[in-house]
């Protein structure tokens, strides 16, 4: 006959792996939401943004997938299934950590590499639509002009994208900016900064999930590891 404790233990776990499925999709969304944001500047460095949200997605699948591990481990009250449950929650919260610790150590460098990339970027804007399309998608999106300033244009036409709508202007636009108003329609901030403010606001999302989730991954573990315990406590005193 079923213990008390091993039924209370069975439900909870039942119950918390519902839970920890329903988080699998929500981290999978907000990943494909980050991802959807960052997609815009992939151009200048594609794999450092693109990275983290596309690691969020990949781990909020595999969590989706093992809550049904956990769940069929507990309603069968398998010993074998509750251990492995166990050890691949401890294996993701191991993967989490690792890449929350590569990324706060990696934080500057990949700031360097960014205004460097957007540096060689700007350079090569008169001679590559590839880079006329990314630059001006940007200034656009972000309202910004230049890495750091419009400064960083000298030597190369202005870009029109460096200047903000007005209404009264409407086709004239872009050459009023560009010529007599520059210090009124003209963007005056880098996109270095924006951009950097941008990543760094993801950033802070996939932390704070990632923090959640690591608290009910813990739980998760001690839960497993106590149904685990108790089955295999019952089990030897028959």
């Amino acid at each position: 006959m079923e213990s008390c404790e091993m039924s209370l233990i069975k439900y909870v776990l039942f119950i918390f792996n519902l839970i920890f499925a329903i988080s699998g999709i929500a981290i999978i969304v907000a990943g494909a939401l980050v991802l959807s944001d960052v997609g815009n500047f992939k151009h200048f460095v594609e794999n450092e943004l693109l990275a983290p949200p596309v690691v969020l997605i990949v781990v909020g699948a595999i969590i989706f997938i093992v809550a049904f591990l956990g769940c069929f481990g507990a309603i069968r009250e398998s010993y074998k299934l509750l251990i492995g449950f166990a050890v691949c929650l401890l294996i993701i919260f191991i993967i989490e950590l690792t890449v929350g610790i590569v990324a706060a150590v990696y934080k500057n460098d990949f700031e360097d590499a960014l205004k460097k990339a957007l540096l060689k970027s700007i350079e090569q804007y008169s001679q590559n639509n590839a880079e006329k399309t990314a630059w001006d998608n940007a200034q656009s999106k972000l309202m910004c002009c230049g890495v750091e300033s419009p400064n960083d244009w000298q030597g190369q036409q202005l870009p029109y994208s460096c200047c903000h709508l007005n209404e009264e202007l409407h086709n004239e636009l872009s050459e009023y900016c560009l010529g007599v108003a520059k210090g009124k329609y003209l963007y005056q901030n880098g996109c270095y900064e924006q951009l950097k403010m941008k990543i760094n606001d993801n950033t802070k999302i996939l932390i704070g999930v990632g923090i959640g989730i690591a608290f009910v991954e813990v739980a998760g573990i001690v839960l497993a590891c106590w149904l685990a315990y108790t089955v295999k406590k019952e089990n030897e005193s028959k």
